[in-house]
């Protein structure tokens, strides 16, 4: 069979959004209908009576199965979504398209999107964005970018809220493996009105936002009562909880059955039926899941503050500079220290290794995968042509510590520059 020859051509960002093919609309409908009927979805609408387009859409970003639910709650309407190019490559540029898709990607400043983001309001139509960009880790939301604000101001209309539960119940990130007994619920709500956007400060529309888009799934599995009976159910759990809550020690968490325990002094902890965890030979400490990954982050914000947080590892590099093709480009190395990352490594085609610098000023958070087509554990960096999906060579690699250090750089680079910026504008 003749190998396909590689294309590096960067994906062409700038190309006019298409609208949702008409013709394949019943279809998709009844596609994500039977996708959720597991579930028995149901619909909660605030706010929505009388709304038409144009309007954006921001959406809770759980797992695959979003898409499925994001369809059904703006039905009958069509929409315009925001995906990363990953699914241009798995699904085809064609189909991507078909359904509405314009590409990007994550955690880059990418103003052709948002010239195209402008192009599908005035043609009057909806625009859906997953602002957290990533999948939830344990089931909460994240924080979002200061730039949510900026664009909704920028837009000049109606912005709807969609707040998804059950769905990373059913198929968390660290196990994407299905489990029954979850029930699915979306609470669609308008949360500002083209009035509100163009008086309401920045500040205040930021806070709105963040504030529609909470979730705690745990705490909603409590709520409910929803019992999750799977034998396997703590399997993979030591991805976001990768640190001892009983030694402290770090990337000895292992996981069978409904255990997760730790391989250096032996604590085990029990998930229950309702998603809980349970000391066995241990004290508890942490029977919220959430609570235990937040001690975590603390612990690495606590490093930074220290002087002592620091990565240096072997890593395998794959590029994606478009929708046709992942490319292979061998061994490089991650660094990350308090200026951001740097990544070396060498391009396909070029005569040797170069450095390519991530400033932590401009890298608001970091896309993490827990088994990445079959991969294993991997992160993602991205310039405006292309994204470079990392996998360890060497342990020390863990992508939720990562991403802690990520955010917690960006934090204190963001709250250096702001007291840099007030020190100025006091003289």
């Amino acid at each position: 069979m003749k190998k396909r020859p590689i294309d590096t051509t960067p994906f062409d960002r700038k190309r006019e959004p298409p609208k949702q093919n008409l013709f394949i609309m019943p279809f998709l409908w009844l596609w994500c209908w039977l996708m959720t009927r597991r579930g028995r979805l149901r619909i909660e609408k605030v706010r929505m009576e009388g709304l038409k387009p144009p309007f954006l859409v921001l959406a809770t970003h759980h797992a695959f199965l979003d898409f499925y639910v994001t369809p059904l709650c703006l039905f009958p309407h069509r929409a315009n979504y925001v995906s990363e190019l990953e699914g241009f490559e798995a699904y085809g540029e064609w189909p991507y398209r078909q359904v509405g898709c314009l590409g990007t990607r994550k955690f880059v400043s990418d103003p052709a999107l948002v010239r195209n983001i402008r192009r599908c309001m005035e043609r009057r139509g909806i625009l859906v964005l997953y602002p957290e960009a990533r999948y939830a880790n344990v089931g909460t939301s994240s924080l979002l970018p200061p730039s949510v604000a900026k664009l909704i101001r920028y837009l000049g209309v109606p912005v709807v809220t969609i707040n998804m539960h059950g769905n990373y119940l059913q198929s968390p990130i660290w196990n994407l493996k299905k489990r029954g007994g979850v029930r699915l619920e979306a609470n669609v709500q308008q949360l500002l009105t083209a009035d509100e956007v163009k008086k309401l400060p920045l500040k205040d529309i930021q806070q709105r936002v963040q504030t529609a888009l909470t979730y705690d799934e745990y705490a909603w599995q409590r709520e409910k009562g929803l019992a999750i009976r799977a034998p396997w159910r703590a399997e993979g759990l030591e991805h976001p909880l990768y640190q001892c809550a009983a030694c402290g020690r770090e990337f000895h968490m292992a996981s069978q059955g409904a255990e997760l325990y730790c391989t250096a002094c032996g604590s085990r902890w029990r998930m229950t039926e309702y998603g809980e965890l349970e000391g066995v030979n241990t004290p508890t400490r942490f029977s919220h899941i959430p609570d235990w990954y937040e001690w975590e982050r603390s612990q690495v914000e606590r490093e930074i503050a220290q002087g002592c947080y620091g990565v240096d590892l072997r890593v395998r590099v794959q590029s994606l500079p478009n929708a046709v093709n992942f490319i292979e480009l061998g061994e490089g190395r991650l660094r990350q220290d308090g200026s951001g990352f740097f990544l070396t490594f060498t391009e396909y085609g070029a005569k040797g290794p170069s450095t390519l610098h991530f400033p932590a000023q401009s890298t608001f958070s970091l896309h993490t995968e827990y088994d990445y087509r079959g991969q294993g554990e991997c992160v993602t960096l991205s310039t405006p042509d292309n994204t470079y999906f990392l996998y360890p060579l060497e342990e020390g690699f863990c992508a939720t510590k990562l991403q802690f250090a990520t955010e917690a750089l960006w934090q204190r680079a963001t709250a250096e520059r702001e007291k840099v910026s007030a020190s100025n504008g006091k003289r």
